[in-house]
């Protein structure tokens, strides 16, 4: 399973997305599910993994082979809008799917790739998007600025609660890293490295990166003032009366 969140605010994004895979209980393994496309000046491009490794590395794959191919098509480097950018994606993640689908149903399984794909190209506002499996995706707005895939439902409640559009990239940086401590201390599939990338509006160019790594003190101090935070204002609710 995954975790990955990305936030679009009035000043720019946040992205994040641990980087836990695994085969069984007991068989565990780290690979990072954040994908950049930069050109300084020109455009940045985030895209968040989850599902299937394998299917989602295919596409990531795809995607950059047709981007160098300098055959006339459009790619992820010559596309106009964010929307033109996700018809890339969604031919990407179709094509794979068909290629294959195929196999995977006849083991059992099926494909599962989707993604969290967002940035900013020169001459139009940031724009973030959730890409499903099948190809179709979902835009983000004003009454939704964020976006979740994967293992979400542990680290919804804090960003219900915190984040607005107006909410500053310093504060929805630390919501998201608490989203993810509350998400790792409640489920073993969701896992650290945790992938930071946070973006400001108009900047075109990537200048806040960070990988949290297990034991990661800035990570740790987080964790333990959040959680002593809580248990003092629980002890500060109101008495319930009977």
């Amino acid at each position: 399973m995954t975790y990955c969140v990305a936030v679009l605010l009035e000043s720019g994004m946040v992205f994040a997305s641990d980087s836990r895979t695994n085969a069984g209980l007991d068989d565990f393994a780290s690979f990072s599910k954040m994908t950049v496309f930069e050109r300084a000046g020109d455009r940045v491009l985030v895209l968040l993994s989850s599902g299937s490794l394998a299917g989602t590395q295919a596409v990531i794959g795809l995607l950059r082979q047709r981007g160098e191919a300098g055959d006339g098509q459009a790619t992820v480097w010559t596309a106009r809008t964010m929307f033109d950018v996700m018809g890339l994606v969604s031919d990407a993640v179709r094509a794979i799917g068909q290629r294959d689908g195929p196999y995977l149903e006849g083991s059992g399984g099926g494909f599962n790739a989707s993604f969290l794909v967002g940035g900013q190209l020169k001459g139009e506002p940031p724009r973030l998007f959730r890409m499903y499996a099948e190809g179709n995706f979902i835009e983000a707005s004003d009454t939704t600025p964020y976006l979740q895939t994967g293992e979400a439902k542990y680290g919804k409640p804090i960003i219900d609660r915190v984040i607005h559009p107006d909410t500053t990239l310093g504060e929805t940086a630390k919501c998201v890293l608490v989203s993810f401590d509350s998400t790792i201390r409640s489920n073993l599939s969701v896992g650290m490295p945790i992938d930071l990338i946070v973006y400001k509006r108009d900047s075109l160019a990537i200048t806040h990166r960070r990988r949290f790594a297990e034991g990661d003190s800035f990570f740790r101090q987080l964790s333990d003032e959040w959680s002593a935070g809580v248990r003092q204002v629980f002890r500060e609710l109101p008495e319930l009366v009977w």
